[in-house]
C-alpha cells in the first residue's frame, strides 16, 4: 500500500521558513550585530546569496531523488555508500542536534523574560519542556507537522512584518549611517556566522516523499522559502539597528529584537516580540526535529549506524525522532550552546559543500548546470574559510570542538563498518 501524499506547497514552505527564522533573528542576531554593527543587514544578504546557490543543488537533487533522507540520500547517491557519505551524514545529524539545542535555549531565554524573578534552573526546565512537546507533535505524523507549521509560521511572519513596517517609521537615520560601518572583514565574518540562520532550508527536502507533486512543489518551496526569509531578515535587522544603538543591542543581545520594539511600541511591544520569539523558536524546533529525526532514520536505514537504531518505536518506524529528541535534551541541559553557535555554521557549511561536490558528480543525471554547482562549492568553501579565520582569532575552542566532532563522525562510521565486515565474515564461516 503506497503512502498518502499529504504535504502541499505552503506546508512545505512553512517547514523551510520555520526552520530558518528561529535561528537567524531570535537566536544569533545579537552575536551578528556585535561583529557587523549597523551593517548586519548586508551580512544577511551575502549569507542568503550563498544559500541560494546551494538551494539550486538541493532543488535538482531533490526532484531526481525524492526521499525522506534529503541530503543523506544525496550524499549516498553522489559518493556511494561509503565512509565519506556516512561520516558527513552523521555530522549532519549532529548539526541538527546542535541547532535544536540552540533553539530550545533561545526559547527558554525569551520565556524567562515573562518571569524576571524565576530561578535559573527554569531555563533548563523550559528548554526540556519545549522539546518534549514537539516530540509529541511530530509523533502524530507529517500531516500534523505541516498543519502546526502553517499556523505558527503565519503568526510569527505576520508579527515580524508588522514590527519591521512600524519600525521603519521610527528609524533614526544616523544609526544607519555608513560612517559607523565596521570593516569589510567584519561584514564577511558576520556573513559566515549568519549562515546558520539559513540552514533550515534543506529540511524541505526531507518532506519530498510526503509531497503531492515533488517535481513541481519541491523547487518552488525551496526557492520561495529562502527568498521570503532573506527579505524578512533584511527588513527586521534594519529596523533593529535603526532603532537601537550598538551598545544597547549588545546589552540586550539575548532578546535584542524584543528590546528594539520598545522605542516605538513600549513595554507592550517588548512583550509582543517576546511572544513572537516563542512562536518562532517553537516552529524552528518543530521543523528541525522533523528533519533531524528523518535523517537519523535514513542513516540507520542505509546501514551507517548500529542496527538498534532501526528498531521500531511503538511500531511506527520513527525511532529517529525519540533518539534525536533525547540527545537534544541532553545537549540543551549540559552545554552552553550559545557559545558554540558558530560551530553550527561551520558544520553546515561543510555539509553543503559536500552535497554540492556530490552533485557535481551527478549533474548529467539531474540536468543541472555545472557552472552553478561550482559557484555553490566555491561560495560555501569561501565562507567556511572566512569563519575558520575568524575563529582562529576569537575562539580556538570552537575549532577544537569542530575537529572532535569530525573525528567522531568519521571514526564512528569507520569502526562500525569494520565491525560489520567482521560480523559478515563470521556468519559466512558458520
Amino acid at each position: 500500500m503506497s503512502r498518502k501524499k499529504s504535504m502541499g506547497l505552503w506546508a512545505a514552505i512553512s517547514i523551510g521558513v520555520g526552520g530558518m527564522i528561529g535561528a537567524g533573528i531570535f537566536s544569533i542576531l545579537g552575536i551578528a550585530c556585535q561583529i557587523a554593527g549597523n551593517a548586519v543587514y548586508i551580512s544577511f544578504i551575502l549569507a542568503g546569496a550563498v544559500t541560494l546557490l546551494s538551494t539550486y543543488s538541493y532543488a535538482k537533487l531533490g526532484v531526481k531523488y525524492p526521499s525522506m533522507g534529503g541530503p543523506v540520500e544525496f550524499l549516498v547517491r553522489g559518493f556511494g555508500d561509503g565512509i565519506f557519505s556516512g561520516g558527513i551524514s552523521i555530522l549532519l545529524w549532529i548539526g541538527y542536534i546542535i541547532a535544536l539545542a540552540l533553539y530550545a535555549r533561545a526559547f527558554a531565554a525569551y520565556s524567562l523574560t515573562f518571569f524576571i524573578d524565576a530561578p535559573h534552573y527554569w531555563l533548563n526546565i523550559s528548554a526540556t519542556g519545549i522539546i518534549l512537546f514537539f516530540t509529541a507533535v511530530n509523533f502524530i505524523g507529517s500531516k500534523a507537522v505541516g498543519r502546526s507549521e502553517l499556523f505558527i509560521v503565519a503568526i510569527k511572519v505576520g508579527v515580524l512584518i508588522l514590527f519591521a513596517a512600524l519600525g521603519f517609521f521610527f528609524i533614526k537615520p544616523q544609526l544607519l549611517s555608513t560612517i559607523y560601518f565596521p570593516s569589510v572583514n567584519n561584514i564577511f565574518y558576520a556573513t559566515a556566522v549568519l549562515f546558520l540562520a539559513y540552514e533550515g532550508f534543506g529540511l524541505i527536502t526531507n518532506t519530498a516523499e510526503d509531497m503531492k507533486d515533488p517535481a513541481n512543489t519541491l523547487p518552488k518551496a525551496l526557492y520561495l522559502s529562502v527568498i521570503i526569509v532573506i527579505a524578512i531578515y533584511i527588513a527586521v535587522s534594519t529596523a533593529v539597528v535603526g532603532n537601537l544603538s550598538l551598545p544597547e543591542i549588545i546589552k540586550a543581545k539575548d532578546y535584542a529584537l524584543a528590546e528594539a520594539a520598545k522605542p516605538f511600541l513600549g513595554l507592550i511591544g517588548f512583550k509582543i516580540m517576546a511572544v513572537a520569539a516563542l512562536f518562532s523558536t517553537s516552529s524552528a524546533i518543530n521543523a528541525t526535529l522533523y528533519g533531524g529525526a528523518n535523517v537519523s532514520y535514513m542513516i540507520a536505514k542505509e546501514g551507517e549506524l548500529p542496527e538498534f537504531f532501526e528498531r521500531k518505536v511503538w511500531g511506527k518506524g520513527i525511532e529517529g525522532l525519540f533518539i534525536t529528541a533525547g540527545l537534544v535534551i541532553l545537549f540543551a541541559n549540559l552545554f552552553d550552546i550559545g557559545k558554540i553557535a558558530m560551530l553550527g555554521s561551520a558544520s553546515f557549511l561543510l555539509i553543503y559543500t559536500a552535497v554540492n561536490i556530490g552533485h557535481l558528480r551527478l549533474y548529467k543525471e539531474t540536468g543541472a548546470n555545472p557552472v552553478l554547482i561550482w559557484l555553490s562549492i566555491l561560495g560555501s568553501l569561501s565562507v567556511f574559510i572566512v569563519l575558520i579565520y575568524y575563529l582562529l582569532n576569537h575562539s580556538i575552542l570552537t575549532i577544537v570542538i569542530l575537529s572532535i566532532l569530525l573525528l567522531l563522525s568519521f571514526g564512528v562510521e569507520l569502526i562500525y563498518r569494520r565491525a560489520t565486515k567482521r560480523s559478515l565474515k563470521t556468519r559466512r564461516c558458520e
